[in-house]
């Protein structure tokens, strides 16, 4: 019990390594698909496009960097930026959408991009306190298990 508890206490702890190691790449692998997604957004059920939306609507922001990289994909030169963009849903016309100076003044200017990555950042000291306190309570288990043996041990050679 004592080498399981160890392995599954060695395996949180490399990835919580990785995780801490490569932060950067995993930042500018996030970057690059959301780009991705933006260039082939389309409101079919694309769960990829539902994404997008989800992120647009929860965090109240628009596109990568700013609601301007929405003109460089292919669903703006047909619809324009896409309502999940929307400070108002009942306020937002396909005509606005489609013209990047009245569409300033109707969606959310900011990028998606820095708001979900400062939302990441923030949540993870939450994250690292309840993996500090799992990781305390194997420890624990590992030690308790330990002893648990060894007094196992010790009292079957006193019963002979």
């Amino acid at each position: 019990y004592a080498m399981l508890l160890s392995l599954i206490f060695l395996i949180v702890l490399v990835a919580a390594i990785v995780g801490f190691v490569f932060r950067h790449e995993i930042k500018t692998s996030f970057e690059s698909n959301l780009e991705l997604a933006l260039k082939d957004y389309n409101v079919t059920a694309d769960p990829h496009s539902k994404a997008v939306d989800t992120i647009q609507k929860t965090l109240h922001c628009c596109g990568v960097q700013n609601y301007s990289d929405w003109e460089r994909t292919e669903y703006f030169s047909q619809k324009g930026i896409p309502p999940s963009c929307c400070k108002n849903q009942d306020d937002c016309r396909e005509e606005d959408l489609k013209d990047p100076n009245k569409a300033q003044l109707k969606v959310f200017v900011n990028g998606c991009f820095f708001l979900v990555t400062s939302t990441m950042e923030s949540k993870m000291s939450v994250v690292a306190g309840i993996s500090f306190g799992i990781a305390c309570f194997q420890l624990i288990g590992i030690i308790l298990s330990c002893c648990l043996s060894r007094y196992i041990t010790n009292n079957q050679y006193e019963m002979v």
